[in-house]
């Protein structure tokens, strides 16, 4: 099985005609194309956003983006490369769309004097020694992650990730930096 997994990931598969089918409507080629595709997916999502369960409902959301734009899609890219884009875009949403979020809680706590329960996500790890690297990703803070998700594991340039984050170039290697930082910190511990 892990076999066939390499396989299916690593091999350039010719999904045109799956793309050309659903486009037009066709729901089963659509769920061809979910099947070749979600694992892909979910692996970017749920790096991304440092949860398992928020990578699934990202994914979720990946999908049902795709299937609403895809007779949009002109083909200029592989589909591959087209939904990747779509997933790092929905997982960039939810960030910002957190962010808003949780301004808007310490609004709400600062105006009713609250205590800032849920205001401040605290991570402990509480892994110890056997801390592996998904979890130290994980444990890092959104931003740091987002950069070094896209930069060291999906291979995306600084200057790509800047325009995709709405940053700075520079502003991109400072934050994979402190991720490295962090990592470092976290798995020598």
């Amino acid at each position: 099985m892990a076999s066939a997994l390499m396989v299916e990931s690593s091999a350039p598969v010719d999904d045109s005609k799956d793309v050309a089918l659903a486009a037009s409507g066709d729901r089963r080629a659509f769920e061809r194309l979910y099947h070749l595709h979600v694992s892909r997916v979910f692996t970017l999502c749920t790096r991304m956003c440092g949860s398992r369960i928020r990578g699934e409902e990202l994914t979720q959301d990946v999908f049902v983006r795709s299937w609403e734009k895809l007779p949009q899609f002109r083909g200029e890219a592989a589909f591959s490369t087209w939904i990747h884009r779509i997933a790092v875009n929905i997982v960039l949403t939810d960030r910002k769309q957190e962010g808003r979020d949780r301004m808007r809680l310490v609004d709400d706590d600062i105006e009713t004097g609250g205590s800032g329960f849920g205001v401040t996500p605290a991570f402990s790890p509480g892994y110890g020694d056997r801390m592996d690297l998904s979890a130290a990703i994980a444990g890092l803070p959104p931003g740091a992650r987002q950069i070094f998700v896209l930069h060291d594991v999906e291979g995306y340039k600084h200057e790509e990730i800047a325009k995709l984050c709405g940053i700075t170039s520079g502003g991109s290697k400072a934050q994979l930096h402190r991720a490295r930082m962090l990592l470092r910190e976290a798995l020598s511990r």
